[in-house]
C-alpha cells in the first residue's frame, strides 16, 4: 500500500538496475560525489542539533514516581501493567530490556509519563518488534534512548498502534528496524534525535487516515532508511526520513533533516493543511522534500542544500531526462473546497544551494482515481469519496473530469533564492532544472485525458506561478513536457509568462 509516487517507466527501471544506492554511514558503497552533512549549519536556519549531545534527563526520581530497575528483565512493563493511569515512571540509567519474547513489549495506560534518567535505555537487543505500543492516549516519553527493535516493514517501534496525543521529547530513537516512530492525531515530537532506522525515522500512518494536528519540531531526523528498501523492493516508494499519509494539519519546523537515503520529508496520498517552515534539508540521497497527491501547503523559510545527488545522478546517468526536482510537486495542489491555512500550496522565502534541480511540478495524464496508474489502491481523491464514480460517462464531464484528479494546480512559488554551482555538483547536465510538465495521456483506453490534454493544463492554466525569485548559476526550464527546455527569457516570454519580477545571474555559484 506504500507505493504511491508516480513516476516515469524509466525511473522505475533504474531502482532495478541500482537499487537506489547511497545513504547512511554503514550502509554499504556510495558514489564518490554524495555530500555529506558533517556539521550543524551555522546559518539562521542552524536548528536541530539534537543527535551530538542529547539532553539529559532527571538524574533522580521525580517525586511520586515509580522506579524502573534495568537488572530486571521486564520492569517496565510489569510496573506499567501494574500501576493506575496517569503514572510517572522514571528507569535509572543502564540497559533496560524487555521479556524475549517478539510481541514482549510496553503497552501504556492513558495519560502515563516514561522518563528516562541519563544513560537510560531500552533495547530491543534484535528481539522484541516493538518497545511501546497499545492505544492509550496522551502518553509521553522524555529523555528515554529506544534502539535495537526490528519491527517489520511500515511498522514503528514507539506508538506502534499509532495511539492519539502521544508527546515524544528529548528522545534517541536509533538503529531500528522499520520504521522509528509511528503516528497518531495530535502527536507531538520535539528536539529528539531520530537516526539510523530501517526504513523511516517515523511513519505517519493510522488505519482510518484520521492523523490531525501533528507536530514535528526542533528534531534532528539522520541516516535512515538503512535497510535500503528501494533496493529491496524497487518502486516501493517506501524511504526516507519521514513519511506521511493522510494527516489533516502538520506543523513541521526547525528540523535538521540529513543524510537519509532516499527523500527527507515525504507527504505522500491525501495529505492537507501542513506546514514546512525553518527546517534544514540537507545532503539527502533523493528530493529533499516530496508533496505527492495531496493538498493546501506552505513551504517557506527552508534552507534545502546539497539534496537529491545521489537518485539525480543515477537518472541522468541512465539517461532519464525526466526532471527529478529537490522539492517534488506531485500532482499536488491547492484546493479552496478543503479547508485550512491556505488554499494554495505557497513555496517562499526558502534558499535552495547547490541541490540536483530545483523545483519540479508533476502532474501524470495517466494518474486518476480508478485508473491502474493510481498506485493509491482504493483512494480517490478527497473531492470524491466513491472511487467508482470516476468511470465513463460521468468523468468526461464538469464536475467528475476535475475532482477525479489529483490536480497541480495553484502552486506559487515566489521570493527564493535559487544557488547552483555545477562545480560543486560535478555536473554537466540535467542537475539544473526547475520544470512545470505532464506526459501524454495514454491509458486505460476510456481515459478522457488522452493527447496533451493534461500537460497544457498544468503549464498554462492551472494557475501555477513563479515570480520575483532570485537565480544565480546556469538553469534552464522545462515546459509542457521532459523534452521541451527553455533558456529564461522564453521561460519569462508566451506562452509561459513565467518569473515575472525574478533576476538571473547565469554565472556559477555565489
Amino acid at each position: 500500500m506504500w507505493r504511491h509516487r508516480a513516476v516515469p517507466a524509466a525511473l522505475l527501471a533504474l531502482l532495478v538496475a541500482t537499487g537506489c544506492e547511497g545513504g547512511t554511514p554503514d550502509a554499504g558503497s556510495k558514489p564518490e560525489a554524495r555530500p555529506k552533512a558533517t556539521a550543524a549549519p551555522t546559518t539562521s536556519a542552524a536548528v536541530a542539533r539534537v543527535c551530538a549531545k542529547p539532553a539529559a534527563g532527571p538524574a533522580k526520581a521525580p517525586a511520586g514516581a515509580v522506579t524502573v530497575d534495568p537488572g530486571v528483565v521486564g520492569d517496565l512493563a510489569a510496573k506499567t501493567e501494574d500501576s493506575p493511569p496517569h503514572t510517572t515512571f522514571w528507569l535509572r540509567p543502564g540497559r533496560h530490556r524487555l521479556d524475549p519474547g517478539e510481541y514482549d513489549q510496553v503497552l501504556p495506560k492513558e495519560g502515563n509519563t516514561y522518563l528516562g534518567a541519563p544513560g537510560a535505555v531500552l533495547d530491543g537487543a534484535k528481539t522484541n518488534h516493538y518497545a511501546f505500543g497499545g492505544t492509550a492516549r496522551d502518553v509521553t516519553i522524555r529523555y528515554l534512548t529506544v534502539q535495537g527493535f526490528t519491527a517489520p516493514q511500515d511498522e514503528g517501534v514507539v506508538n506502534h498502534d499509532s495511539a492519539d496525543g502521544w508527546v515524544i521529547e528529548h528522545a534517541t530513537i536509533r538503529n531500528n528496524s522499520g520504521a522509528g516512530l509511528m503516528a497518531g492525531a495530535r502527536q507531538q515530537v520535539r528536539a529528539s534525535c531520530l537516526r539510523d532506522n530501517g526504513q523511516y525515522a517515523m511513519n505517519a500512518y493510522k488505519a482510518g487516515d484520521s492523523i490531525k494536528g501533528l507536530v514535528v519540531e526542533g528534531n534532528e531526523i539522520t541516516g535512515n532508511n538503512t535497510d535500503d528498501w528501494e533496493r529491496r523492493q524497487p518502486g516501493c516508494g517506501c524511504t526516507g526520513g519521514m513519511k506521511f499519509w493522510a494527516v489533516d494539519g502538520a506543523d513541521i519546523r526547525g528540523n535538521w533533516v540529513h543524510d537519509n537515503r532516499g527523500a527527507g520529508l515525504w507527504a505522500d496520498n491525501n495529505n492537507n493543511d501542513f506546514l514546512f517552515e525553518g527546517n534544514v534539508l540537507d545532503a539527502n540521497d533523493g528530493a529533499a522534500l516530496m508533496y505527492e497527491t495531496s493538498y493546501n501547503a506552505v513551504i517557506r523559510n527552508n534552507t534545502i542544500r546539497r539534496n537529491n545527488w545521489v537518485e539525480g545522478r543515477a537518472a541522468a546517468k541512465d539517461g532519464d531526462d525526466f526532471p527529478y526536482g529537490t522539492v517534488y510537486v506531485s500532482e499536488a495542489g491547492g484546493e479552496p473546497r478543503i479547508p485550512a491555512r491556505t488554499d494554495r500550496i505557497e513555496i517562499y522565502g526558502n534558499v535552495l544551494e547547490d541541490n540536483w534541480s530545483g523545483i519540479t511540478l508533476w502532474e501524470n495524464a495517466d494518474r486518476f482515481c480508478n485508473s491502474p496508474a493510481n498506485t493509491s489502491t482504493g483512494y480517490c481523491t478527497l473531492l470524491v469519496k466513491d472511487t467508482t464514480r470516476c468511470a465513463q460517462p460521468g468523468i468526461a464531464t464538469a464536475p467528475l473530469y476535475g475532482d477525479c484528479r489529483w490536480k497541480t494546480q495553484r502552486v506559487d512559488i515566489h521570493g527564493n533564492r535559487f544557488v547552483l554551482d555545477k562545480s560543486v555538483l560535478d555536473c554537466t547536465v540535467l542537475c539544473d532544472r526547475m520544470a512545470v510538465l505532464s506526459n501524454e495521456g495514454t491509458s486505460p483506453d476510456w481515459s478522457p485525458y488522452k493527447g496533451d490534454r493534461v500537460a497544457q493544463a498544468i503549464t498554462l492554466r492551472q494557475d501555477n506561478r513563479w515570480h520575483d525569485n532570485v537565480y544565480v548559476g546556469p538553469w534552464t526550464f522545462v515546459a509542457h513536457d521532459a523534452g521541451r527546455t527553455l533558456g529564461s527569457g522564453q521561460w519569462q516570454g508566451t506562452p509561459y509568462g513565467q518569473d515575472a519580477g525574478s533576476t538571473f545571474r547565469a554565472q556559477d555559484g555565489g
